[in-house]
């Protein structure tokens, strides 16, 4: 299918062909009929990405003062890398269509195929042939409303929640400073509501147009004659409310709303205007500054907005869900008359012309449509009922396939003394559980070796895919994601043959050699599962699993199957730098006391890592990297862990974890994000036999002893170990050998991790028992 996208680095616009997006559950697969350009939002990104590199810094301070904390954090070539494989990346361009649903994911029952929506979203409602929505970002289009009309239903759902933050009343006056699209819709929706307008702008066309739509007077903002108007329908009052609807770095606007507000009034702000508030005018006042979200309440909200999760009518009136069915309503009913506002409709296949006319002056518009191939009237009558894909790359396993335990029976201590945690056997052809560290034999894949990639995400983008899109002997064969973009911007930036969102195509490829699972942590024992049991080698990303169950049915497809080939991202292990440290320390006679400090730092409100119904708690995504470390250090699994944490913040906060080993041995393992971002992200200690090894967040080591070791005076390029350990696997699956790390260590790691919640549940150390 063809998508409108950007590339932020140059500037580009592109029609691209990209792979059709996945019908995920809970929501519907949407072929657009309309979908309108925001000539305010998009024009600005689109001028946004013409700027030089330090304009784009200046216009973004904020996301600057991120890069520096990464740099920070992860070391500047890491952040370099993920900057600008960000930044030389296509971005999608669009939020608001009307089309035809053409599948229904499983869990919706609202709508079926054939049926005309309004979709929002700069994720979901993108300019495409075809797009995925869930349920809470679309509503159903009333009769009799055309399609054309009902693709301004975003837009209008932003000017409705701007209104509503005014909370105006019958007979109030109001302003509104700026008449481009937000601006003329508002005045549609206070007009409807019995709200006198007056319109501020500096352009004379706007200004009729929004007095044919009822605006008392309209006029140019630097004159004296909104002024005059506004004094004349108040009395000398003043306004109820000003509507800031404008955009650019002037400060007038915000000046204006003061002047001509009456005393504790209400002044909205929906646009992105400058807001240097002049405070003895608003102080003077008492004025009332509020700001308006996007479309409603739940923007924002992942819980709302992916999940399917909407708020009760009871406590939230109006979410951007009923906002957007609302103004489809007021359309739909005459009370709102969207149609003298499109200026321009143009064929799909000349938008990137069209965006450039507008940029460059030439098409002086207010809205602006693309129509796409297949009326929408026509597809209605021409769909049938399609039922969806249940399985999608980033869902989070369903079904016996995982046999995934509920979070109740995850955390529930043993019935049958103190708690304990079972490690699988790892069981091969002949049912029985081989020795541990001795993987078998597997057969050797063709030369080179043919990779394909389920997931395309920063970490995919940043810390792999460069590594091996330079490795000889490596064809990076096809990239799986569930959206499109993302697909085709890895397929261009890393050389993939091929991208596509099926991935039982990927599956049932026999030249494919290898699966990388790099989504998110939900699914990767479902993927792994079924990979192994398409006779792939698999290299998953950490977690291997979430729960016992997801643990014991990977290993139960690897009896199954006959296929033992996984390798877990436990990448630390081969960082150079610790593996040299290794070597100086030497053997150890003795038990050993390990302390490791991670200094993991805040995540941003929102993050998915935060999701711990879904995706686990930080510990559960991250702590098999320092168990794994620790344990490949002392050379043998732990048999009980030990954790606490602060009461109620077990899940996203800081978390001790005491490990126990075989030998004697004691590991210390602090996982904390309450830390100075200046601090050393890792930093870890072994003491042993009379000797000290020291790490020092993966830039310098040094073993103290009868002599002295210190890697170097200056510290080194921070290297985690991701390019040898992927070099490990690409050279066991190309020669058939062994895995990197053995099986039973992987899932030694893995259930050592999941016990750690066990543990905090409880309050008492945790057995690993080793099943037999």
């Amino acid at each position: 299918m063809k998508q409108v996208v950007q590339n932020y680095k140059s500037g580009e616009l592109a029609l691209l062909d990209v792979p059709v997006p996945g019908c995920k559950p809970g929501g519907v697969l949407v072929r657009s009929a309309y979908s309108l350009i925001s000539t305010g939002t998009e024009l600005m990104k689109v001028s946004e990405a013409g700027m030089s590199m330090v304009g784009k810094a200046r216009s973004r301070p904020d996301q600057v003062a991120k890069v520096m904390q990464s740099v920070a954090t992860n070391g500047l070539p890491a952040t370099y890398r993920k900057v600008m494989g960000k930044l030389d990346s296509y971005t999608p361009l669009g939020y608001s269509l009307c089309g035809v649903v053409e599948q229904v994911g499983a869990g919706i029952d609202d709508v079926k195929a054939g049926d005309l929506v309004a979709c929002a979203g700069n994720e979901h409602a993108l300019h495409a042939e075809l797009n995925w929505v869930p349920k809470n970002l679309y509503a159903p289009v009333p009769d009799g409303l055309a399609a054309r009309h009902a693709a301004f239903g975003t837009v209008g759902a932003i000017a409705m929640q701007g209104v509503r933050r005014g909370e105006p009343q019958l007979g109030d006056a109001a302003l509104v400073i700026g008449l481009g699209l937000i601006g003329q819709l508002v005045v549609r929706l206070l007009a409807a509501s019995g709200v006198r307008v007056v319109g501020a702008d500096p352009d004379p066309a706007r200004c009729e147009l929004a007095e044919r739509a009822g605006a008392a007077a309209c006029g140019d903002p630097a004159s004296a004659a909104v002024e005059a108007a506004v004094a004349e329908l108040t009395g000398g009052h003043g306004v109820d409310q000003v509507y800031l609807a404008a955009g650019g770095g002037s400060n007038q606007p915000v000046e204006l709303a003061a002047r001509l507000s009456r005393d504790r009034g209400r002044v909205v702000d929906i646009g992105k205007c400058r807001l240097d508030l002049p405070w003895n005018a608003y102080y003077e006042k008492e004025l009332d500054v509020r700001f308006s979200r996007s479309y409603g309440p739940g923007r924002y909200d992942p819980e709302y907005e992916l999940e399917g999760r909407d708020y009760p009518i009871g406590y939230v009136r109006w979410t951007e869900r009923r906002n957007l069915a609302c103004f489809l309503d007021l359309c739909a009913r005459g009370r709102v008359d969207v149609e003298p506002l499109v200026s321009h409709i143009a064929d799909f296949d000349d938008a990137v012309g069209t965006y450039q006319r507008l940029k460059d002056g030439d098409l002086k518009a207010v809205a602006v449509l693309f129509r796409y191939p297949g009326p929408a009237e026509q597809a209605a009558e021409t769909e049938a009922p399609t039922e969806a894909p249940t399985e999608a790359p980033t869902e989070a396993p369903t079904g016996a396939d995982t046999g995934a335990e509920t979070e109740a029976e995850a955390e529930a201590p043993s019935k049958t003394g103190a708690p304990a945690v079972t490690v699988p056997p790892v069981k091969r052809p002949g049912g029985g559980a081989s020795a541990q560290g001795t993987p078998a034999a597997a057969r050797a894949a063709k030369a080179p070796v043919k990779l394909a990639f389920v997931g395309a995400g920063n970490y995919a983008t940043s810390m792999l895919l460069p590594h091996l899109a330079q490795r000889d002997g490596v064809e990076l064969s096809t990239v799986v994601t569930t959206t499109s973009l993302s697909a085709a911007n890895a397929q261009r930036k890393f050389g993939f043959a091929g991208a596509t969102t099926d991935l039982d195509a990927v599956l049932g490829d026999p030249s494919i050699d290898a699966v990388f699972v790099v989504t998110r942590h939900s699914s990767h024992a479902s993927l792994t599962r079924r990979a192994l049991l398409a006779g792939k080698a698999v290299f998953v990303e950490k977690p291997l699993a979430l729960t016992e169950d997801e643990l014991s049915g990977v290993l139960a497809a690897v009896e199954e199957s006959g296929n033992d080939r996984i390798q877990v991202g436990f990448n630390r292990r081969f960082a150079p730098l610790l593996q040299e440290a290794r070597k100086r320390f030497g053997a150890r006679t003795g038990p050993a006391s390990v302390r490791y400090l991670i200094n993991a730092g805040r995540l941003e409100h929102g993050s998915w890592y935060l999701r711990q119904g879904t995706e686990g708690s930080r510990f559960a995504g991250e702590g098999g990297h320092f168990i794994d470390t620790v344990s490949w250090l002392l050379g043998t699994d732990p048999v009980s862990v030990y954790a606490v944490a602060a009461p109620g913040n077990e899940g996203s906060g800081d978390v001790q974890t005491v490990l126990r080993y075989p030998d004697g041995s004691t590991a210390t393992i602090s996982y904390v994000t309450t830390g100075a971002a200046g601090f050393p992200k890792e930093t870890l200690d072994l003491v042993a036999d009379g000797k000290v090894l020291r790490l020092d967040d993966f830039t310098r080591a040094s073993v103290y002893g009868q002599k002295k070791w210190v890697s170097s005076r200056l510290p080194k390029a921070r290297d985690k170990g991701q390019e040898a350990e992927l070099a490990a696997f690409v050279k066991a699956v190309r020669y058939g050998r062994p895995m990197p790390v053995p099986l039973e260590s992987l899932a030694a790691t893995t259930a050592a991790t999941l016990a750690v919640r066990t543990a905090l549940t409880s309050g008492v150390p945790v057995t690993l028992e080793r099943a037999r």
